[in-house]
């Protein structure tokens, strides 16, 4: 392959028209690249860009002690490079070394579409899982374990229903009332991102909430999805006390499924390399799909001994 025209852009210089016509005609467009997107989860991103916008990667930046690295930013599981045309190992290694020396510590994920092949290039395999929804509801779920079956079938019993909500605060609170306690991770920042993306997403109709309710009417679990590119995403979910005790989150996401079954799109569940959430979604007939993480240290060797 000829050596591509790929030039680094500074936030301020980035097409936002011809960047999401990019995203939006790419082979492997995912919402998580689209410039509205990433002007939540990370503000003054920056980019590589190819020729004309033909081929692109956001490059997810921040500064910390003067030192300038790239991270993964929350509620983004996936970017990498994205491309109107087919994607090859050798192209996506291009993108990776035309990343700017300037930035001294990369820790990134890339997408299911992007390989790589370059062995001294540090990185690690992560899992996410797929479920195809063009199938009727029946023939989906006669693919569930038998352990969710059973489990759905205790959310009746125990009177859970699920319906479609609009409040993106309701399960933000449920979470941080929960598990958001022990997560610390989570700023207001963080929070208030979140908050963003839920309210964006469901005024433009392409995300939805989901909430089971016990018999007294009150929200013991939820569920956030955004859908673009054929691809629904199951972005965040908390569940209270009882939620967990009722099951009511197999409930929640078989409510996704028997609503949105028989359409051409593809349920993401986002994860996991936790074991027991990866039994989890693989219960729903899910199937594990691969992205890589890749890691490039530059930092002067003293610090190089806390990033390892």
């Amino acid at each position: 392959m000829s050596t591509l025209n790929i030039k680094y852009y500074k936030h301020p210089d980035i097409d936002y028209k011809k960047w999401d016509a990019c995203i939006t005609g790419a082979f492997n467009g995912i919402v998580y690249a689209s410039s509205w997107y990433l002007d939540i989860v990370c503000g003054d991103w920056e980019a590589l860009i190819e020729g004309d916008y033909e081929m692109v990667m956001p490059l997810t930046c921040n500064k910390k002690y003067g030192i300038f690295y790239l991270y993964q930013p929350y509620f983004t599981q996936q970017l990498g490079v994205f491309s109107l045309k087919r994607l090859d190992a050798i192209t996506v290694d291009m993108f990776i070394k035309a990343i700017p020396n300037k930035y001294r510590f990369v820790e990134i994920n890339l997408n299911t579409f992007n390989k790589i092949d370059n062995p001294v290039l540090p990185g690690r395999k992560n899992v996410t899982y797929e479920l195809d929804l063009i199938r009727t509801y029946d023939k989906v779920f006669k693919e569930y374990s038998t352990n969710t079956k059973r489990n759905i079938k205790k959310t009746l019993e125990n009177k859970i229903y699920v319906t479609k909500g609009t409040q993106p605060e309701v399960l933000i609170s449920l979470f941080r009332n929960d598990t958001g306690k022990d997560l610390k991770k989570l700023t207001d920042i963080d929070y208030d991102r979140l908050r963003k993306l839920m309210s964006l997403t469901i005024s433009h109709k392409i995300g939805q909430l989901y909430f089971a309710y016990n018999e007294n009417n009150e929200v013991c679990a939820g569920a956030f999805f955004v859908t673009t590119h054929q691809k629904s995403i199951f972005l965040f979910s908390a569940s209270n006390k009882e939620g967990k005790e009722k099951s009511a989150m197999f409930a929640v996401i078989d409510g996704f499924i028997k609503i949105n079954s028989e359409r051409n799109i593809t349920l993401d569940f986002e994860g996991s390399n936790i074991e027991g959430l990866a039994r989890f979604y693989a219960s729903f007939g899910a199937k594990a799909c691969e992205y890589l993480t890749i890691k490039i240290n530059r930092l002067p060797w003293i610090i190089r001994l806390f990033k390892k």
